[in-house]
């Protein structure tokens, strides 16, 4: 996936589990604008590890420096797909989990209280012998996009992508954020991820820019779009 001849680097957007490529479409919108080069990439959430490749395959057919962005579960996977990959210039947080070496998403949503992710979810078993999880539907708008409204929630929910336990649950790689500049961006309504699970998170890596958003929710990526495409547009700038 060549792009074409720019001085400015690529913008590649990782969703995560619960969401699709979609979500980002408001931030599209002002990337484009600005003449930015965009992917929206595919998340399988089928597996760190697998996913994580699935990305680094990805990476290999843009030409020039890139920005990663990853939202809940997505920042996984820019910790883990890019390491040691010098194309990567910007890493950039979306109410995202932000691992340590040998963390996992879920340890990682219980260090600190505040999750009510775990009782609104529904286990799904899978042909192999795994498990998928989604957000019961009737419970989606309070948990995941409560500054949202209801309507744009209810088809949230029923087109959201589920991810597996095995994706939550297995272990980080060696952090692509120790040796790139981050930037952070989340919500204090954030139902998901705990706002001071992510507040700890960021302040570990050493973010270039912090920012926690009054009253965003964990879709914050669509309700506050405008603010996250500004944090993206300073994180390429820097860079």
């Amino acid at each position: 996936m060549s792009q074409p001849m720019n001085t400015k680097p690529t913008i590649v957007l990782i969703h995560g589990a619960f969401a699709d490529s979609s979500s980002w479409n408001g931030i599209i919108s002002t990337l484009l604008a600005q003449n930015y080069p965009v992917v929206a990439a595919s998340n399988p959430l089928r597996g760190l590890k697998n996913d994580a490749a699935e990305l680094a395959s990805l990476l290999t057919s843009i030409e020039g420096p890139v920005v990663l962005v990853g939202h809940s579960y997505g920042g996984m996977l820019i910790s883990n797909a890019a390491h040691g990959n010098g194309q990567i210039q910007a890493l950039v947080f979306v109410a995202a989990f932000v691992p340590d070496e040998g963390e996992t998403a879920a340890q990682l949503a219980s260090r600190f209280p505040g999750s009510t992710l775990g009782e609104t979810l529904t286990p799904v078993a899978l042909a192999d012998g795994g498990t998928d999880l989604y957000i019961q539907q009737e419970r989606f708008h309070a948990q995941f996009a409560a500054d949202l409204p209801e309507s744009q929630a209810r088809l949230m929910a029923a087109s959201q992508r589920p991810v597996t336990e095995l994706a939550l649950n297995e272990q980080s790689d060696v952090p692509t954020w120790k040796t790139v500049p981050s930037w952070f961006i989340w919500g204090d309504g954030d139902q998901n991820i705990p706002p001071a699970a992510l507040r700890w998170m960021s302040e570990r890596a050493g973010g270039r820019e912090l920012v926690e958003v009054a009253g965003a929710s964990h879709a914050l990526a669509v309700s506050r779009a405008e603010l996250v495409a500004d944090l993206i547009l300073r994180a390429a700038q820097a860079v």
